[in-house]
């Protein structure tokens, strides 16, 4: 009898200490998150103050965003008309770390986020952001061929103010299919390692996984070339990227006024990030010209001529 009530007395304590837990948790994480909004609230203040830049990375900073993005979108947001404050952004993860996060937060935009993750959605729809903002979390894994219903059955606006691609994967064919919205501003990354020089993307392949294609998961997306041209083509100016060189920038031609348009050889910087795994799932911490070398034997798309290569062929290793 006593040790039951011993064992009971145990559990009891465990799962007080546990809520105790979570608690805390929870309180650090709204504590920290109220601090991070009101730096970054001052900062967002300092940049919408600029009138004119020589280079995004002059407005760069970041409060949920991975590499200074927050910054730059609310630069390019203070420049220019928005009648629509809507975004949609795929490839989110839980949203904890994303393009548009601080944006809906500080600007109170509304928004539509995809992830392919149902425990990702789960967690974005529990979270507080959820019921505070009017965002739209759906589960889907994207191909070309659902990207435009997935976006058509959740935003009734054409004329929005941001779409962010970034899936690390199809991008590029995935862009080139999405016909329902005209964004004012468009957000793609990249994959830096293909350089600025050649117009290309990996083929398209609607179950693409990138840690599948290439054990290395150096091996996904596009060249910035190849959404230069295509952005070009339907009607958009580049206006650059970030520094850490991930994620490219354009704005909707007829609101282009107000910034530099450049070039892909302009602002190109070769990525520092070392992110690359072997066989073994373990990062390699591959740098430079080795990156490219490690996928010389996969296929690529050249975006201008439609022709398939190697990697190794159209690099000359």
């Amino acid at each position: 009898m006593y040790f039951c009530r011993l064992t009971l007395l145990l559990f009891d304590m465990k799962d007080r200490l546990k809520n105790f837990l979570k608690k805390v948790t929870e309180k650090l994480s709204k504590d920290e998150q109220k601090i991070l909004m009101l730096l970054g609230q001052n900062k967002a203040a300092e940049v919408k103050s600029k009138t004119s830049i020589e280079s995004l990375s002059e407005v760069e900073f970041k409060v949920f965003s991975q590499w200074g993005e927050d910054g730059i979108i609310q630069y390019l947001v203070s420049k220019i008309d928005i009648p629509n404050k809507v975004f949609v952004e795929f490839g989110v993860e839980n949203y904890l770390e994303s393009n548009t996060r601080f944006l809906m937060m500080n600007d109170n935009w509304s928004g539509l986020v995809i992830d392919g993750s149902k425990s990702n959605i789960q967690f974005i729809q529990s979270d507080d952001i959820y019921w505070r903002h009017e965002l739209t979390a759906v589960e889907s894994f994207i191909t070309k061929d659902n990207i435009n219903h997935l976006i058509s059955s959740n935003v009734k606006q054409e004329d929005i103010g941001i779409l962010s691609v970034d899936i690390d994967g199809n991008d590029y064919w995935v862009y080139q299919a999405i016909d329902v919205v005209n964004p004012r501003i468009l957000i793609c990354e990249y994959n830096n390692i293909f350089g600025a020089e050649h117009s290309i993307t990996v083929p398209y392949n609607p179950s693409f996984v990138r840690r599948n294609a290439h054990y290395s998961d150096l091996y996904f997306g596009a060249s910035l070339k190849a959404f230069y041209n295509i952005a070009k083509e339907r009607g958009y100016t580049f206006v650059g990227t970030n520094s850490a060189g991930m994620n490219a920038f354009f704005v909707r031609n007829d609101l282009a006024a107000p910034f530099k348009a450049v070039t892909p050889e302009e602002v190109y910087q070769p990525s520092k990030t070392r992110e690359s795994r072997d066989k073994n799932g373990n990062l390699s911490f591959l740098t430079g010209e080795e990156r490219i070398k490690e996928i010389k034997e996969m296929p690529i798309i050249d975006t201008t001529s439609n022709n398939e290569m190697l990697i190794k062929d159209l690099f000359n290793i």
